[in-house]
């Protein structure tokens, strides 16, 4: 299975290329950025989680032990908290993403805005930090401007794609490539099961 998963990353990564680079007039991504993996709850199929976990065990000792010292600090904050837990990702290390290559599907989706149904775009939340789609966005009505897009003199729109985490991983989609993303959950709840399984 996972030579089918490597297949749809490989088709998903190409994907959402061609989506960041229509959009490149509004994107301002860069390395060292770092502002989606330091406030999220990061939803995570088993596939996905297994296959970030292959490259956690590729990693030199220290910065695993790095890595799990913060795992066991967010363990113990979530279990004083009520609702809905925000934590910076673990695997963030000097604001780069440790596991690159193996993140997940909403890392690799993030920054672009996304369809809705039966609602308006959603646009990511850097948008309303000086990001992704600032140039475009009218903070008052926190949607897309027209006159703004025309006043950049841009030929490309700024357009939402279908990338919402459920579209990404649905049930076609595990048809096509022959697999099972399996259950999914924010992804410290699956260290938290794991803690509980040991």
């Amino acid at each position: 299975m996972i030579d089918n998963y490597l297949l749809y990353l490989s088709y998903i990564e190409n994907k959402l290329k061609k989506f960041f680079e229509a959009q490149s007039p509004y994107i301002f991504c860069k390395k060292g950025c770092a502002l989606c993996c330091q406030s999220g709850e990061y939803p995570f199929s088993q596939i996905e989680f297994d296959f970030l976990m292959f490259g956690f065990s590729k990693l030199d000792e220290n910065l695993k032990q790095q890595i799990f010292g913060k795992v066991n600090k967010l363990l113990e904050e979530k279990s004083k908290t009520e609702g809905t837990f925000l934590h910076e990702c673990p695997f963030l290390i000097n604001n780069e993403c440790s596991v690159y290559n193996y993140r997940g599907v909403i890392c690799r989706s993030f920054g672009l805005m996304s369809i809705r149904q039966n609602a308006n775009s959603k646009i990511p939340f850097c948008a309303f930090k000086g990001l992704n789609y600032s140039n475009v966005l009218d903070p008052e009505t926190r949607i897309i401007s027209l006159e703004k897009f025309k006043a950049l003199g841009v030929d490309k729109e700024p357009l939402a794609y279908n990338v919402g985490y459920n579209a990404l991983t649905s049930p076609d989609i595990e048809e096509v490539f022959n697999i099972k993303f399996g259950e999914v959950k924010a992804l410290i709840d699956w260290f938290q099961k794991s803690e509980k399984s040991n």
